[in-house]
């Protein structure tokens, strides 16, 4: 563990600068000789609530509505929310210091192993499943990243022995330098972010970092049907480290796949079979992948196959991925709120076969293009009702492919219109496509009134349908 540089600043009062924060002043605490300043671009209620909330609690030096890091500082500690444009982190960046996310800042301070899940879509299914699948195999682990636990709030309290089982984004994996993963799982790229990272190439070179300081010794789990991921196989082979490839359509030697429909490992001793597909609490095929990279990953941690089989097949959707909210007059309700770009809106419709959908698409949009969403959508679903900031660019989307849209300002319309037009064996789907951030906090917090939305239809039609949900 490395000794910690006297002057730390932290970029951001959200989950991981708070994080960072309250870790920095317990190490003050300790006896470590530290200043701390938490810097913030943001103002307004919530904002200074925050800070004053760190100040009474921890002691630390706050400034909100900051354009510019001001003072000296040793190391600087970047929130994921910050763009690379702002005029904050320009700022830290011009001052000749190390600037480093909360993932690269956590992997410094822990003495626990990390297991690394990145891709566009499927990351926090795909890691809770790893957790899961650890922890029914006896392994001490605990989920990390983005998923929920900023994984600095992690490293003092797990053992040398555990694992931390990391959902890590393109934007912390953008700052990294050391980071080291024991374990990498790499899902898929597809074009996302682009207002963060300024270009689809800035994007994948950022993704792909998860595998930069890997070596001999290190296991890669990748899938090989997403031609974005696929590519990097043989030069991550290259370096020495092992790769385990993942396919639901080819049998890779030593690698992950389906055989005759069941999720299958190769293994030194032969094949593994673990689980038919259909057996799987989560749907979709893009679940299957999951499954697939989760059960390679637990496997190279030590996890035994009789507890993949087990962990396979107790697991069940978390929430706002693919989640039933509900069934109301025969008309069932899902909330897939994570669903924040267009691929994972494609991911989500295989889950539903030939089921009548109704797909609620809105918000804000990161700089996706929604012409091929919109082709597909055409084809798929029986109606569309769009809602948020985004409604002008995919309305025009829509149009271009011969497709009338329902259309609200505001998601709980937006709900309200879908549950007008609904009959009985319907599906309304909220898998926006956008970020949240035009009418929500996060996108959890639009998925939290979701499924408030749908327990108000639920009440005023006398209850949801009896032993009903959205599967």
């Amino acid at each position: 563990m490395e000794t910690l540089p006297a002057r730390i600043a932290v970029l951001g009062l959200g989950r991981s600068g708070l994080a960072v924060a309250r870790y920095l002043a317990s190490e003050r605490d300790l006896g470590t000789e530290l200043t701390i300043l938490v810097v913030d671009e943001g103002t307004g209620p919530d904002v200074e609530a925050r800070a004053a909330s760190l100040v009474s609690e921890c002691g630390v030096r706050v400034t909100v509505g900051a354009s510019s890091l001001e003072g000296e500082w040793d190391l600087v500690v970047a929130s994921p929310g910050i763009p690379p444009a702002s005029p904050l982190m320009r700022s830290a960046l011009s001052r000749g210091v190390p600037v480093i996310s909360e993932i690269e800042f956590a992997s410094r301070r822990a003495v626990s192993p990390f297991i690394a899940v990145t891709g566009t879509n499927g990351k926090t299914t795909t890691t809770a499943l790893i957790a899961h699948l650890l922890d029914v195999g006896g392994i001490p682990a605990e989920a990390v990243g983005n998923i929920g636990t900023p994984a600095i709030s992690a490293v003092g309290q797990v053992g040398r022995a555990s694992l931390l089982v990391a959902e890590v984004s393109s934007f912390q994996l953008a700052l990294t330098v050391t980071f080291r993963p024991r374990i990498a799982v790499l899902l898929n790229i597809t074009p996302d972010h682009i207002d963060w990272h300024g270009s689809v190439g800035s994007y994948v070179r950022d993704k792909v970092k998860v595998f930069a300081n890997m070596g001999a010794g290190d296991t890669a789990v990748i899938d090989m049907d997403d031609a974005g991921a696929a590519v990097w196989a043989a030069a991550v082979e290259g370096r020495g480290v092992r790769v385990v490839r993942v396919s639901r359509e080819t049998r890779y030697p030593g690698g992950a796949f389906l055989d005759g429909g069941v999720l299958t490992l190769d293994g030194p001793d032969g094949l593994i079979p673990l689980l038919p597909g259909s057996e799987l609490g989560i749907r979709g095929t893009h679940n299957v992948s999951n499954a697939l990279a989760a059960a390679a990953a637990a496997h190279a941690a030590g996890v035994a196959p009789s507890a993949l089989r087990e962990g396979l097949a107790e697991f069940r959707p978390i929430e706002h991925r693919l989640e039933p909210a509900g069934e109301v007059g025969g008309v069932a309700y899902c909330n897939d709120s994570k669903a924040t770009n267009p691929d994972a809106v494609l991911k989500a419709l295989t889950a539903f076969a030939d089921q009548p959908i109704i797909l609620l698409l809105g918000g804000r949009n990161k700089g996706s293009d929604f012409g091929p969403l919109a082709e597909a959508v055409a084809g798929r679903c029986r109606s569309v009702v769009l809602f948020g900031e985004a409604l002008p660019e995919l309305r025009e989307a829509f149009s271009r492919h011969g497709m009338t849209t329902l259309e609200s300002p505001s998601m709980v319309g937006a709900v309200g219109l879908a549950s007008s037009s609904a009959v009985p064996g319907d599906t309304i789907l909220l898998s926006p496509g956008c970020a949240s951030f035009d009418e929500f906090r996060s996108y959890e917090h639009r998925g939290v009134a979701f499924k408030s939305i749908v327990a108000a239809i639920a009440d005023a039609a006398g209850g949801f349908d009896e032993g009903r949900d959205a599967r």
